[in-house]
């Protein structure tokens, strides 16, 4: 697909500010790149690496890669029905899923990768080592040393190598609330796509979800403000056993607690975050018509909906929500959305942003034709 002069300016703003820094300059006159991007160049540098470098994309050990196979089970397991719906929503765009655990190493990738092409077979081989000081910047570096999700495009990363990369990538955080790894979506010399943010964010949300609710526990509470709709990706879940213990938490929920990640030895209870008799929650697990308001020792309340295993529990919840599609239809439509409220309303930029027709916009919001 030939560049628009936007995006030919885009590509050119950010070489001029690769050559800032990678001359040394000061990294506050470059600013047409996030701070976080001129930071990783930094560290790059830092550790002798040079931009004109060949990047070997090399593989870890036989050995490693088998204690990075058990480790990351449950990480892999808990991602499988998410990155096979998601493999389907990037395939038009030339886009393909990889997942990641917290070093970096490719433990998963779904999607639509050409084989032919060198650039895309190299890094979505399982084993190979994706981490800053293996390949420089990348949304893969970004998104595990910056805990955040991340798009990256083209120049912005560190090599030369990589340049032809266009990535999003979100953070994968365990029920214990510790980075396990990241999920990266990238596409080869393709346009650029900064709504894929949104997508890679929600995927990662959900196999976070996904994972929580596979561990074993006896109460689910659904966790959300007074006022907010629960029933969906981004209400805060926490998991108790028989007697009240907190066994896992998705990072919404650890956010709403103020939770820390968990410190091996150390268990926090219910009774430590609820002011109130931890024993209701389980008493009221599949009788609620409306969520209970619930204190907290913090003075605030939250609305709350207990489930126990093996009980009808919402949609949201349940894995068949991505194997039937509406989960993924949602994801879409939000993707739009964000897009058009990131051009101000301006469904044609969004449009291309999108790579999708003005009409497709407008059916996906419901929305009349307009200019």
């Amino acid at each position: 697909m030939p560049l628009t002069s936007s995006a030919n300016d885009r590509l050119q703003r950010i070489e001029q500010a690769r050559e800032v820094v990678l001359n040394g300059q000061n990294a506050s006159s470059a600013t047409d790149v996030p701070g976080w991007i001129t930071q990783s160049w930094q560290r790059c540098l830092s550790m002798g690496l040079q931009p004109e470098r060949q990047v070997a994309f090399d593989a870890i050990s036989v050995q490693h890669m088998r204690r990075v196979q058990e480790t990351s089970q449950p990480l892999v397991q808990a991602a499988q029905p998410v990155l096979a719906e998601l493999a389907r929503a990037i395939a038009d765009i030339r886009y393909f899923a990889i997942l990641t655990n917290a070093e970096g190493i490719v433990v998963d990738v779904h999607g639509p990768v050409d084989r032919h092409d060198r650039r895309a077979d190299v890094i979505t081989r399982i084993g190979v080592d994706l981490s800053e000081k293996a390949v420089g910047t990348t949304a893969i570096s970004a998104a595990l040393s910056q805990l955040q999700p991340v798009w990256l495009h083209r120049g912005e990363h560190f090599f030369k190598d990589t340049g032809a990369y266009s990535c999003a990538g979100a953070p994968v955080f365990g029920p214990d609330g510790v980075c396990a790894g990241m999920l990266d979506l990238t596409g080869v010399e393709t346009m650029e796509r900064p709504a894929l943010k949104h997508l890679v964010r929600r995927s990662a949300r959900s196999i976070e979800n996904s994972w929580l609710m596979s561990t074993a526990h006896a109460l689910v509470l659904r966790l959300n403000w007074p006022g907010n709709q629960p029933g969906d990706d981004s209400d805060g879940l926490l998991t108790l056993d028989p007697d009240g213990l907190i066994l896992g938490a998705n990072p919404t929920a650890r956010q709403m607690l103020s939770l820390l990640p968990e410190t091996p030895g150390q268990s926090l209870h219910a009774s430590d975050v609820f002011a109130t008799p931890w024993e209701g929650l389980f008493d009221s697990a599949g009788r609620q018509d409306q969520p209970l308001e619930l204190p907290l020792w913090s003075g605030l309340r939250l609305q709350t909906q207990a489930f126990r295993p093996g009980t009808p529990a919402p949609v949201a919840l349940m894995s068949k929500q991505t194997a039937n599609g509406k989960h993924l239809k949602d994801i879409q439509t939000d993707m739009i959305r964000e897009a058009v409220n990131r051009t101000h309303g301006n469904v044609a930029e969004a449009a291309r942003h999108l790579g999708i027709s003005r009409a497709t916009v407008y059916r996906k919001l419901g929305q009349p034709k307009g200019r």
